[in-house]
């Protein structure tokens, strides 16, 4: 029984445009064991993708609703599903592997879940990072995007905390697993945001993330920049939820790139350009700031690989020269994001071939 219900909630999550395919090996059912028990991976089968109260899921699913709602307030803050507390009135629903609950067991996560998920790394990326949308959009350094009136409010980092009401700080579980494996990064840990559009929303979550004020939340980021990680949020126009604070030794994504090679693993609208005249060569850009390993040294000192660069900004901030510039991209290259979720979860199941209505 136990690995009939295991292999259905790894269906369930791979018909999701997110995905969460299954290994040669069986090792994303070695996740699910450590994560759910039978009875939650049930009734995470049970759930949709849209918000429901446990009244509006024991009548639509037949489950029966004494003691639903306590189950699904104890898989929220187990982080296996998403919740929202409307003052006393509770809706769920279902969180897909990436975002979402791989990101929420950073409470839990210990050196043997940390070897598991990094034994199904090759399996999950050679699927998640090979279908359009990418998830993720590289968010520039907003100082480095002067006078550009074509920015968009998707790349303005000021305008996603300014639509905000709530702000919480988390570890990154990139980095956390990492060092769980024996490969500490030296950049900050506690870098991760959250976001929420209504007043209150992280005070008592079950997640015990950090509550933090808008000014704090400005804080992290520019420690993030000053750091040199790379700020990333949903690929979606409205909605952004989160802003990670990314770097290229330990984050999935841009490892996806580096390690790889999959270029269209993140969705970004600018590109770095060197100015060869007012370089002076000291390789600051190359060696320090670039994630991606994006800018090469050449015989008159360094150019920008536009195939790589996923224009972050962090190389401009610090040049003693002021040779590097932030440049958006051609009309004709640049692919308009998803509206929302909702339209990016359609784009993405529609490139994947997944029906995932009956989950919608």
């Amino acid at each position: 029984m136990a690995q009939t219900i295991y292999r259905r909630l790894q269906q369930v999550l791979d018909t999701l445009p997110n995905g969460f395919p299954a290994a040669d090996d069986g090792v994303e059912i070695k996740i699910l064991e450590r994560i759910f028990t039978e009875e939650e991976a049930a009734i995470f089968c049970d759930l949709r993708l849209t918000y429901e109260t446990a009244e509006q899921i024991s009548e639509r699913s037949g489950r029966p609703l004494e003691g639903l709602d306590d189950h699904l307030k104890r898989m929220w803050g187990k982080g296996q599903i998403f919740g929202i507390d409307f003052g006393g009135v509770y809706v769920y629903r279902m969180a897909p592997w990436i975002f979402g609950i791989y990101e929420f067991q950073l409470k839990s996560l210990d050196r043997e879940m940390a070897e598991i998920c990094k034994a199904y790394e090759t399996c999950f990326a050679s699927q998640f990072f090979t279908h359009d949308p990418p998830m993720m959009h590289v968010v520039p350094v907003e100082e480095e995007l002067g006078s550009d009136s074509q920015a968009l409010p998707f790349d303005q980092v000021s305008a996603i905390i300014e639509k905000g009401k709530s702000f919480a700080v988390t570890d990154c579980i990139c980095k956390k697993e990492h060092e769980l494996m024996g490969e500490p990064c030296t950049k900050p840990m506690e870098v991760c945001l959250s976001i929420a559009p209504v007043p209150g929303f992280f005070d008592n979550h079950p997640l015990k993330l950090r509550p933090i004020t808008k000014e704090e939340a400005y804080g992290v980021l520019k420690m993030a920049e000053e750091a040199g990680l790379v700020h990333m949020t949903n690929n979606f126009e409205k909605g952004h939820f989160y802003i990670c604070n990314c770097c290229g030794c330990c984050c999935g994504v841009l490892r996806a790139k580096n390690e790889l090679g999959l270029t269209n693993a993140v969705h970004s609208n600018y590109t770095a350009v060197i100015d060869d005249e007012a370089c002076v060569g000291c390789g600051l850009c190359a060696d320090e700031r670039c994630q991606v390993s994006a800018i090469d040294e050449v015989e008159d000192g360094y150019r920008v690989n536009a195939d790589l660069c996923i224009g972050c900004g962090l190389c401009i901030s610090t040049c003693p020269a002021d040779a590097v510039s932030l440049v958006r991209k051609p009309e004709s290259s640049l692919v308009a994001p998803p509206k929302n979720e909702a339209d990016w979860y359609a784009r993405r199941g529609e490139s994947r071939g997944v029906d995932f209505s009956s989950f919608a």
